[in-house]
């Protein structure tokens, strides 16, 4: 187990919480009410970092990308976002561990955020997608304050685009950053950027934008909590998901039942730096 400890810019140190070791990837031991609690004093204090919503896909992804294993490990937050990284925590001895999911976190910070006066800015998705979820947001949470919205283009951004966004966020100056992208060129943009863009908070949350705007249709809460969202989601989308599912999955369970039985030891890369 590892307590991560971040830096900000004014040289002080923000202990976030403990982390369980998950082949290599520091997989922060929080549930919803924690993470919000988190996020909360580190916007209060302008402590910048960004926050990894993962599950076993980014686990998967991360074990032949040592670069971007460290990229998850430096994250303020490394959330579980998915049963088997819960019961991965629970087994280790944290009770209280559950799943931060990127819709839920979502909209347990917008509620807490309208009360507050925090500001937001929206970033990803398909052309319109992030203007109609920040329609929906306003409807959902009056007083919620969306100050931004970007759809970035399918490849990396321009020098002129990194230049246009760069100054758009400079003049709005959001508390929080939500990045609807794909893993894990999300996590990349928010490593790239997160010194570069006026914010203090940026969050990852992969598909929210799509299934808070109901261009996606999610998966029953059952389903969810039974660890079988993957299936729902391959039976939903079989052409884009089927191979990531047959791929990841049976890596997944093959890696760990090596850790767990202690035939093979995973370093946490970046997490000591």
């Amino acid at each position: 187990m590892s307590e991560k400890t971040d830096k900000t810019g004014n040289g002080k140190k923000i202990v976030s919480t403990p982390r369980i070791n998950v082949l290599g990837v520091g997989v922060s031991t929080l549930n919803l009410q924690s993470a919000l609690n988190l996020i909360s004093n580190a916007i209060n204090e302008k402590e910048k970092g960004y926050i990894c919503v993962t599950g076993v896909h980014g686990i998967v992804e991360a074990q032949q990308d040592v670069q971007f294993k460290k990229i998850l490990n430096k994250s303020f937050l490394c959330t579980p976002d998915g049963m088997p990284l819960v019961w991965l925590g629970r087994y280790f001895g944290y009770k209280k561990m559950d799943r931060v999911y990127g819709p839920d976190l979502m909209k347990l910070v917008c509620d807490w955020s309208s009360k507050k006066g925090v500001s937001h800015f929206l970033y990803g998705g398909l052309p319109g997608v992030a203007e109609d979820l920040k329609r929906k947001l306003e409807v959902n949470y009056p007083g919620i304050n969306i100050v931004g919205c970007y759809s970035p283009p399918f490849g990396p951004l321009s020098k002129d685009e990194e230049e246009r966004l760069i100054n758009i966020v400079r003049e709005l100056k959001p508390d929080l950053f939500w990045i609807g992208l794909s893993t894990p060129k999300q996590e990349r943009f928010m490593a790239q950027y997160l010194d570069k863009l006026d914010t203090t908070i940026m969050i990852s949350v992969g598909a929210a934008f799509d299934f808070l705007t109901g261009r996606v249709k999610q998966a029953p809460r059952w389903i969810q909590r039974a660890g079988l969202e993957w299936f729902y989601r391959m039976c939903c989308e079989p052409k884009r998901l089927v191979p990531r599912y047959l791929k990841n999955n049976p890596i997944f369970l093959l890696k760990i039942s090596l850790q767990l039985s202690g035939f093979k030891k995973y370093k946490m890369e970046g997490l000591e730096d």
